[in-house]
């Protein structure tokens, strides 16, 4: 059985690292926004290509996306969707054009979410990743891999963490009552231990 599998939840809340887990047990396609128009950064809509808005470096307009994800959701056979939709236009046009299987919401505290955000830190030679809390590397401050100098990227600053969070609630809070009011969505705890959480969301994927 393919499954259809859209995952929600603010930045720092382990969609992308939960989202590969699900595709690899299921052996579906792990969908996302980015890597959708990467892929298909060429493709003509009426609207343009995606490229001439990235190149410009102008976000690229919903109608696009949206032909963009439809695009990558037809290709697929069973899914996991992570980064969107990231409105509730898209929300709406998703729920048109597909039935998901199930609509998950991992839930996360905003200030679990802050220290989550501001404690990555990444090698400034081979671009590894490393969280001072979850996953640090074996010498404070150098990288495991190549030796390189771990650095904290500017987006990853507290500041910059709690506007990312404000941009999500006020944008993406309508999509999660959009799958709510539709009866389809499930809230599981994001801040228990990774595999506990995959193991939540797995139990609900099956049920």
């Amino acid at each position: 059985m393919s499954h259809r599998i859209l995952l929600l939840g603010a930045p720092g809340a382990g969609k992308g690292t939960q989202s590969a887990k699900l595709a690899d047990e299921y052996g579906v396609e792990h969908v996302t926004t980015g890597d959708a128009l990467r892929a298909n950064k060429e493709m003509e809509t009426e609207y343009g290509t995606p490229k001439s808005f990235m190149d410009a470096g102008e976000l690229v307009p919903d109608p696009v996306v949206n032909e963009i994800v439809k695009a990558a959701l037809d290709d697929a056979d069973g899914f996991v969707l992570d980064g969107y939709p990231r409105n509730i236009e898209q929300a709406e046009y998703l729920s048109e054009i597909t039935d998901l299987d199930a609509v998950i919401l991992l839930d996360v505290d905003e200030e679990v979410l802050v220290d989550r955000l501001t404690g990555r830190r990444v090698c400034d030679d081979c671009g590894a990743n490393y969280h001072v809390d979850f996953q640090p590397p074996e010498e404070p401050g150098v990288c495991d891999e190549c030796g390189g100098e771990l650095i904290q990227r500017e987006d990853d600053t507290e500041e910059t963490a709690r506007e990312r969070l404000e941009v999500f609630y006020e944008n993406t809070e309508p999509v999660v009552d959009h799958f709510r009011d539709e009866g389809v969505l499930v809230e599981v705890d994001g801040e228990a231990p990774p595999d506990e959480v995959f193991a939540r969301i797995r139990d609900v994927v099956e049920s």
